[in-house]
């Protein structure tokens, strides 16, 4: 049997949750806030657990205490109702979501926050079929556990050393939405490929001169990579550099064949198929509202775009938005896509276009395009590469142990 360390995922916050216990199927139960305290069941409480059902028979635990757990692929213990997915995303939405492992409610914010306590491997079922879908193929599957638990290692480190200052969870360690990585349940989780999957490469991790790799990674990197500092902290990793999506020939992310891209993107994913190239438009009123809005600065009506500084992929850092009014810089990569979309522009590798009273973006990509590239990853499994030589591809240097 093969140990597995725990961490503690935070799920939902709000100021009443219902859940359920599975596999008795007792809900939907609820809690809610009163005084600043949990209320359950008529009694107040400031933290409140519940235990996941006893480890089946092909298990056993390991001793109280050690942060381990040796159930392997656990069944789902509890559910939660109207899990947002997706938040401030155009796809977002509330979802009835099953999870294995322990529940617990603590108080944050003025919140509920229910927080899921789960082994690793067990976690990882969930988001390499929430990132991707569980009937990718292998390799790619294979790929996606091996950054994805290098990533989540990474953050647990992180938050014990106080270093992770992209990732303000204080009293859990990841969250459970697409600002950590998609982790939507157990019930994703189905069919053996997956299982397959954690199974071939279980503990595996990227590692660069001996320390765990910030495995980042996106949807569509547009044709080439970017490296770290263009979208985080002024620092940059030698694994983490831009990088060619291609093997000399047409830039792998660059698909539009059904068979690939229905293995990687998920129902409210496949909605969007302009991913590689992407245009947008918007009249200099449309713009000069939108702006208004998603900034808090009013600078009268939208003059000019102006990108001041450019990644290595092309993906805008730093852009100045002038107006009538005045003008104001944002970035860095994220604080772009916020700035000049209803929820996230696609990326900030956008070439600003005027025509007429228009501004059109015309860009590439989908998301920060650091790390390994989800469908030119998928795209590479398709023609024959294996999960070691994707991870070489898009982390130049790291190693697998």
């Amino acid at each position: 049997m093969k140990a597995q360390q725990t961490l503690e995922v935070g799920i939902m916050s709000s100021e009443e949750i219902s859940f359920g216990l599975l596999p008795s199927g007792d809900g939907p139960r609820r809690v809610s806030m009163r005084d600043g305290k949990i209320l359950f069941e008529g009694k107040l409480y400031d933290e409140l657990n519940f235990e996941a059902p006893a480890v089946p028979a092909s298990g056993t635990a390991a001793p109280e205490g050690t942060g381990i757990v040796t159930s392997v692929f656990a069944a789902p213990s509890f559910i939660l109702y109207g899990v947002t997915i997706g938040i401030d995303f155009h796809w977002e939405q509330r979802r009835d979501l099953q999870y294995a492992g322990d529940l617990k409610f603590i108080v944050e914010d003025g919140r509920i926050t229910a927080v899921n306590i789960i082994g690793i491997e067990d976690y990882l079922l969930s988001v390499i079929s929430s990132e991707m879908k569980s009937s990718s193929s292998l390799e790619l599957l294979k790929a996606h556990a091996v950054i994805s638990r290098s990533w989540v290692l990474a953050r647990i480190r992180d938050r014990r050393e106080g270093t992770a200052a992209d990732l303000p969870h204080t009293r859990f360690d990841v969250c459970a939405d697409d600002h950590c990585q998609r982790y939507q349940g157990i019930a994703m989780a189905s069919g053996d490929r997956v299982r397959k999957a954690i199974e071939e490469t279980w503990g595996q991790t990227l590692t660069y001169g001996g320390r765990l790799c910030d495995a980042r990674y996106s949807k569509c990197c547009g044709g080439v990579t970017e490296r770290f500092s263009a979208c985080w902290e002024d620092v940059d990793f030698p694994y983490l550099q831009s990088v060619a999506d291609n093997d000399g020939g047409k830039d792998f992310c660059d698909c539009e064949e059904d068979a690939v891209l229905s293995q990687v993107l998920n129902d409210y994913d496949l909605r969007t198929r302009d991913f590689y190239h992407w245009k947008v438009r918007y009249t200099a009123g449309e713009l000069s509202e939108l702006v208004r809005r998603r900034t808090g600065e009013d600078l009268g009506t939208v003059t000019d775009l102006t990108p001041l500084e450019r990644g290595d992929s092309g993906r805008i850092v730093r852009l100045k938005i002038s107006g009538t009014k005045g003008e104001l810089t944002v970035g860095k990569e994220l604080a772009v896509r916020r700035a000049l979309s209803e929820s996230h522009l696609k990326s900030s590798a956008f070439e600003v276009v005027r025509d007429g009273d228009s501004f059109v973006l015309d860009g590439r990509g989908w998301g920060h395009g650091v790390g390994l590239c989800q469908i030119g990853a998928a795209v590479m499994a398709s023609k024959g590469y294996g999960y070691r030589e994707i991870l070489k591809h898009y982390y130049r240097g790291a190693e697998i142990g």
